[in-house]
């Protein structure tokens, strides 16, 4: 064992080589792919606020402006390769600063920060981005799927529950229950932002600064909705990262469910759905097959989307509540692939619930076939009979096992079974003869009916479609007024910086 101190003995130099390949390029590669545009910003909010609060004067602040200028003319980030010269992209710039300006000069950029704040922030500055976009799909796919659903709050399909018909409804009623989960995904999007928009910037590495800085400034001119209040909180807090791809997880999870039915309907064996050409590929071998696998690309990438959401939240799970590694750099450009996959799965789905169609003949078939407008007959017999429910039930059970036994269809050869159902069940004759039989039992009458709020009646249709395009309209305008934050505060962040390398 020996005594001599290690401290003393190590003469080793940064960066290990294996360290530098393993982490340190990734990193770098990572930064120049994904932030670069934030670092600018961040830059030159940082440099107005210190001239703007007295921390820093314009002669100082001007050359600090004009080189930072110079560095994006003459410096290609993507063209990089990284070297071990410095540690990361934060000090290539101050590497590049010093250069241009000198080391006293280029030092002052950094007053009252830290990369701590300045990760952070930048972070949410391309979670804001890509939120902004993904949203921008999200709402397509519900315009488009609110259009369909009133182009079709007619068309009448097989509703299913535990894999086995049930009642009669509309497409239109069925993709009205995916809209109104689709509007809360995106209102849970809009929730998860509102965490995103707070900056971080200010916070420095934990407690703030001893200067006078302005935090609320630097929000303002990056676009940010207000300054994080607490500053622990600025750096340590990964809520911003777990909101949003928590709302990323949801979203997809809700989708994979109608996929999922879009898959059941359009098999051979039941065929309610029909998937144009333009959407369906052959089969190498078998010249019958109409295979149509969007939807099966829209299934593993929904999954896909789900996984990687939830990748991060695993990422975060158990990490210490302080600014860490495990939250950043890496981990960010894992969490985009989510972004990219969700992507994909938006503009995919919405071209296709805008190209699907109903097969009314196999609807009709599967139907007649199944008897599941029997719960309306059920219903007719406590209105017309004066029955109890339950009474009405057995009956109608009976009418329809004896249908289905003898392989008919409810309309056609349901009557007779009826009548000797009742008649056994009550001891006379109904009052319902075969017209207002085959009415009951018609799934046009089964929707006309259910009127109440909610249902696929016509009247209670038009108002859902009228509240869901209000609703539209809201998030429409919602995001418009965040574009609106974002240019205005990105107008006025490069007339501010543009008079800095002005004054030099």
């Amino acid at each position: 064992m020996t005594d001599i101190n290690p401290r003393l003995s190590d003469t080793s130099r940064f960066p290990d080589p294996v360290y530098k390949e393993t982490v340190l390029r990734p990193l770098f590669d990572g930064a120049k792919s994904h932030h670069v545009d934030a670092f600018r910003k961040i830059d030159r909010a940082h440099l107005v606020m210190l001239v703007e609060t007295g921390i820093l004067g314009t002669d100082i602040a001007g050359k600090i402006a004009g080189a930072l200028d110079a560095i994006d003319r003459d410096i290609d980030p993507a063209a990089l390769t990284y070297t071990g010269e410095v540690e990361d992209f934060f000090f290539l710039i101050e590497k590049e600063l010093k250069a241009r300006v000198g080391v006293d000069v280029a030092g002052r950029l950094h007053t009252a920060r830290s990369r701590n704040d300045i990760d952070h922030t930048l972070f949410k500055l391309g979670l804001k981005e890509r939120i902004d976009a993904l949203m921008v799909k999200a709402r397509a796919l519900l315009s488009v799927m609110i259009d369909v659903a009133d182009a079709q709050k007619e068309t009448l399909i097989v509703a299913y529950t535990h894999g086995q018909p049930a009642q009669p409804t509309t497409f239109g009623h069925y993709l009205s229950a995916a809209i109104e989960i689709l509007i809360r995904d995106i209102e849970r999007f809009g929730e998860a932002r509102k965490i995103v928009d707070l900056s971080s910037m200010g916070a420095a590495a934990i407690t703030t600064s001893g200067f006078p800085i302005d935090r609320a400034r630097v929000a303002q001119l990056l676009g940010f909705s207000a300054a994080q209040r607490n500053s622990y909180s600025c750096i340590a807090a990964a809520d911003y990262i777990t909101s949003t791809y928590s709302a990323i997880e949801l979203m997809f999870l809700h989708l994979g469910r109608l996929i999922q039915d879009f898959q059941v309907w359009t098999s051979f064996e039941v065929g309610q759905i029909y998937v144009p050409n333009a959407l369906v590929q052959i089969s190498s071998i078998m010249p019958q097959k109409r295979n149509p696998v969007p939807i099966e690309h829209l299934r593993h990438l929904a999954s896909q989307t789900f996984g990687r959401a939830r990748a991060m939240l695993d990422v975060v799970h158990n990490t210490p509540f302080t600014d860490m590694n495990d939250s950043e750099g890496e981990t960010q450009g894992m969490g985009y692939e989510a972004f990219a996959s969700a992507s994909r799965v938006l503009d995919l789905m919405a071209s296709l619930i805008g190209q699907i169609s109903i097969d009314p003949q196999r609807v009709d078939q599967n139907i007649r076939r199944s008897c599941i407008t029997i719960t309306e007959l059920a219903d007719s017999l406590v209105r017309i009979e004066g029955l109890s429910f339950r009474e009405a039930h057995e009956i109608a059970a009976a009418t329809a096992r004896s249908v289905v036994a003898a392989g008919g269809d409810l309309p056609n050869h349901g009557f007779e079974p009826f009548r000797a159902a009742f008649a056994q069940a009550v001891g006379r004759t109904p009052s319902i003869d075969l017209q207002a039989f085959q009415e009951i039992v018609s799934p046009e009458h089964f929707v006309a009916v259910r009127s109440r709020f909610g249902g696929p009646a016509p009247e209670p249709m038009q108002s859902a479609l009228s509240s869901y395009r209000e609703q539209l309209a809201a998030l429409e305008a919602q995001a418009d007024a965040f574009t609106a934050r974002q240019s205005a505060a990105a107008a006025e962040l490069q007339q501010k910086f543009t008079a800095l390398t002005g004054a030099r």
